[in-house]
């Protein structure tokens, strides 16, 4: 028979009770950790969300409640009351907060059993962890965890912190609709469809960017939302189809003071963990980070920049090489410190690794006692001795070289270089870097269908300089091909290799936003039928303005330590975008599906 709660309160947490309390009558709750038999007594860690707490219960003092500690098993839900003692000499814990004490109990009340639990919530490192699918089906167990509890929580407060930090900065916090129009560009969206309004169809928000932007045409100046943001995707270990993100708008504003709002929103939340960010984060171009790194997002907690190597292979005769370079392809590279020794399956397996990313092969030079290549027979011994030279490699260093389009070259050596970083523990992980990455490009090329997509989002406005090149490739055919070189008002912000902000200055007069429609091949009856609403918006007086929004979830993957977005979610889905908790997506009812004059293809 289980014991009800009565009017008993709880008058500590599991973690609150010192030496400084012994002799106080207390009553604490909470679930069984762990359970010691020693006859007589009984030892019981006792876990709430903050801590734990050792009671002790003995036969002599208290032989009812006793009887009933003998059923005990882990994950019971218990109430205890006695008295705080201090612990025997030789037996205190330094290992919890509650060490030096433990509770003599008077009274016990088991409120609720459990059922063994599929897996054990405490182990030693996370390799010993159940399988990822096993804790998500019983996520409500893996929550009690306490390194999740951590993240919980930490989530909790940086939510506070971004929130006292705008409402400090006069922004106002605005709640946007979840049920949308389908606008589609970029991610797919999820499609809800109307049973009022049969065969009509909302979306669930990728983000709040249109109607952030009205907050803007409204006059409400300036903008926040911790916003529920939804995207059909394929998933990443870093992306969830649906995320939490903070979006934030501000009117007559230039990029520079939107990157210091970045900054000081980013420097005051992570003070969570003692982390002082300068009060100017760095600046590179993206043209630069590309440049120096094959990444607009690079970790620069390492060094290991991209070496050109293109002009001392200009006149090759190796025929890969020349005719890579006559097609206006590039050839990196990057060099391992003290790395000289790679073995053979070494190299094979970072040149499987680079294939990944569209590159046909790895090329290396060895600096050793004698200098050894993969290219010495085709470039001889001057040539490799020249781009070792180049690379300012020494003895003992391996030169690592990629050959192949621009694109492909700046994939491939980019995430190579956070390869071999994470191989050769090249990374401090008590640093933090950040930096501000800036002037995005404002098209990227899309060489399946042969045209243009929009970098960003197709709000974004070109820098200012570029906005006559702009117009000239939107309204000239012959000059199309110019869109490539459009560079955008859009910036993020980088912290340890992650992109955690994006943003950008918006076009905030309908004839720029017009072309930018037709520059990404809407016909007019295609913007006037998807944007309309917000075409007639801009011809309303639309202040300049700009903002960005930043990855709740990616900002407190940094600020725990983790690389798995789920760790920071209390209830994620699967790679698959499956919730094995709730077994869900699942099937709807005949008649729910008939209201909605929907039916399922096949059946």
């Amino acid at each position: 028979m289980l014991d009800t709660l009565g009017s008993l309160e709880r008058t500590h947490t599991c973690s609150e009770l010192r030496e400084r309390n012994i002799g106080e009558q207390v009553v604490l709750m909470g679930w069984v950790a762990k359970k010691r038999d020693f006859g007589v007594f009984t030892f019981i860690d006792l876990r709430d969300r903050e801590g734990v707490t050792q009671v002790v219960v003995s036969e002599e003092t208290s032989p009812e409640a006793h009887a009933k500690a003998k059923n005990l098993r882990g994950e019971f839900v218990i109430a205890v009351k006695g008295e705080v003692v201090s612990r025997a000499e030789g037996t205190h814990n330094k290992k919890l907060a509650t060490g030096d004490i433990e509770i003599k109990v008077r009274e016990l009340l088991i409120l609720n059993d459990s059922k063994v639990p599929p897996f054990q919530l405490e182990v030693a490192g996370s390799e010993n962890l159940a399988s990822e699918d096993t804790r998500l089906k019983y996520r409500y167990l893996d929550l009690r965890r306490p390194q999740l509890q951590h993240n919980i929580r930490m989530r909790a407060k940086a939510v506070a912190k971004i929130r006292g930090y705008f409402d400090g900065r006069g922004f106002i916090e605005i709640e946007t609709p979840i049920l949308l129009k389908s606008t589609p560009e970029g991610a797919r969206d999820f499609i809800v469809p109307s049973r009022i309004h049969t065969g009509k169809f909302f979306a669930l928000p990728q983000s709040p960017q249109i109607l952030k932007q009205i907050t803007m045409i409204s006059g409400l100046d300036r903008y926040y939302q911790i916003a529920r943001c939804f995207r059909d995707e394929d998933l990443r270990a870093d992306r969830q189809p649906e995320f939490t993100q903070l979006d934030m708008e501000m009117s007559f504003v230039n990029r520079e003071q939107v990157y210091r709002e970045m900054e000081g929103m980013f420097n005051h939340v992570l003070k969570l963990i003692d982390v002082q960010l300068p009060t100017e984060w760095p600046r590179l171009t993206y043209a630069e980070a590309m440049r120096r790194y094959g990444s607009d997002k690079p970790d620069l907690r390492f060094g290991m920049e991209l070496v050109h190597l293109s002009e001392e292979l200009r006149e090759t005769d190796f025929a890969p090489f020349a005719e890579i370079l006559a097609k206006g392809g590039e050839i990196k590279a990057i060099v391992v410190k003290g790395r000289a020794d790679y073995s053979r399956k070494q190299t094979d397996e970072l040149q499987e690794f680079v294939k990944r990313y569209g590159a046909g092969a790895l090329a290396w030079i060895k600096i050793g006692d004698e200098t050894t290549s993969s290219l010495l027979k085709v470039l001889g011994e001057g040539k490799i001795e020249e781009l070792a030279s180049k690379a300012n490699a020494e003895k003992g260093d391996a030169v690592l070289i990629v050959a192949g389009k621009k694109s492909v070259v700046a994939a491939a050596l980019g995430a190579l270089r956070n390869e071999v970083a994470r191989r050769e523990n090249l990374i401090d992980r008590s640093k933090y870097e950040c930096l501000i990455v800036t002037e995005f490009p404002m098209f990227e090329h899309d060489d399946e269908t042969d045209s243009f997509v929009a970098a960003h989002h197709p709000f974004t406005s070109p820098m200012d300089e570029d906005l006559e090149l702009f117009k000239t490739a939107v309204n000239d055919p012959s000059q199309h091909h110019l869109l490539g070189q459009v560079r955008a008002k859009a910036y993020d912000a980088v912290i340890n290799g992650y992109e955690c902000a994006g943003g950008s200055i918006r076009i905030h007069q309908k004839e720029v936003q017009s072309l930018n429609f037709k520059a990404l091949g809407m016909s007019p009856e295609t913007a006037r039928s998807r944007f309309g609403f917000f075409l007639d918006a801009l011809e309303y007086g639309t202040p300049p303005h700009g903002g960005f929004a930043a990855g709740i979830e990616r900002t407190c993957m940094i600020l725990v330590g983790t690389e798995n977005i789920r760790d920071v979610m209390a209830f994620p889905k699967t790679a698959s975008a499956q919730d094995l908790m709730m077994d869900s997506p699942g099937d709807v009812d005949a008649w729910q599906l008939q209201e909605l004059g929907i039916t399922i293809a096949g059946d």
